[in-house]
């Protein structure tokens, strides 16, 4: 199995109260698991946010920390709530009728990957669906907390970076028809997770990349976004898609001929949203 829920890669001076983390970017997958699936490799592979803990690689020397997830989200998912278990997988679970993630499959232990296919041939146990918690899930969430206190007691204020890609084909229905569809989607469930202010910051560090933004459609943010985004308690958080065309084959699922011009621009970007959280520029905004 893994060795660790996560890697944390943390800067020489931490110099800003921004943190990034990847917790779809996990592409270990172990035989037993595989063994239990239905799908083959590559069809598993398919929820997997490929090469997003790579594009994110300069968070670092930015002066940033850096959180990235081992297991993949086929496994586990972890931006969803501890609770979101799936009655049609896990044996012993009540069914919930209200929670729409968990009826389409996508629990913190899904059912499916992209497209709604099917991951097991059987139910798994409860057990087994909190041992995965117990031993991947708390353990991330319990370190994402306390980097997020730590900027919270350097800076006075903690800005998450929750870094994910979205399907291309995601973004055919997205703004008027004919119009070019956007780069970049910025997730604060409309207002509720940062300051305004802040997130008018990261809109424009992508945007004078040459990026195009668009917040919230068709992606707001999930649980990580809505539990870690408490503006009225300085901590703010923004969930981040890259539109996946950009730097890979998403049929092949291998990295294009631009992903390294396309991780160089994003590390531009980087640097901007770092100085955001940078304490001269908390300072002026609190004046």
């Amino acid at each position: 199995m893994f060795k660790t829920a996560y890697n944390l890669t943390r800067p020489e001076a931490r110099t800003t109260s921004v943190v990034f983390a990847s917790p779809h970017s996990g592409r270990d997958y172990p035989e037993s698991f595989l063994r239990h699936a239905v799908l083959n490799a590559s069809e598993i592979r398919s929820s997997e946010d490929a090469f997003v803990d790579q594009l994110f690689e300069a968070v670092p020397s930015c002066g940033a920390p850096l959180l990235t997830a081992n297991i993949p989200r086929a496994y586990l998912d972890l931006n969803r709530g501890a609770d979101e278990l799936d009655s049609a997988l896990i044996e012993g679970v009540r069914r919930n009728a209200h929670n729409p993630r968990i009826a389409s499959g996508l629990g913190v232990v899904p059912r499916v990957v992209a497209n709604g296919r099917q991951i097991y041939r059987g139910k798994l146990t409860l057990v087994e669906a909190h041992q995965r918690i117990a031993q991947y899930w708390r353990p991330y969430h319990d370190q994402l907390q306390t980097l997020l206190d730590e900027s919270n007691n350097s800076f006075g204020e903690a800005i998450l970076i929750d870094c994910h890609s979205m399907p291309h084909e995601a973004l055919e229905n997205v703004g008027p028809p004919g119009s070019a569809r956007p780069d970049i989607v910025l997730g604060d469930r409309f207002g509720s997770t940062s300051a305004g202010s802040i997130v008018e910051r990261v809109e424009a560090a992508f945007a004078s990349a040459g990026l195009r933004v668009a917040r919230n459609m068709p992606f707001a943010g999930a649980y990580i976004t809505q539990h870690y985004g408490r503006p009225s308690r300085q901590q703010h958080a923004i969930q981040v898609e890259i539109d996946r065309a950009l730097y890979m084959n998403e049929r092949t699922l291998e990295p294009n001929s631009d992903f390294a011009a396309f991780q160089a621009l994003l590390s531009g970007v980087i640097a901007e949203i770092v100085q955001i959280g940078q304490a001269d520029d908390l300072r002026v905004a609190a004046e």
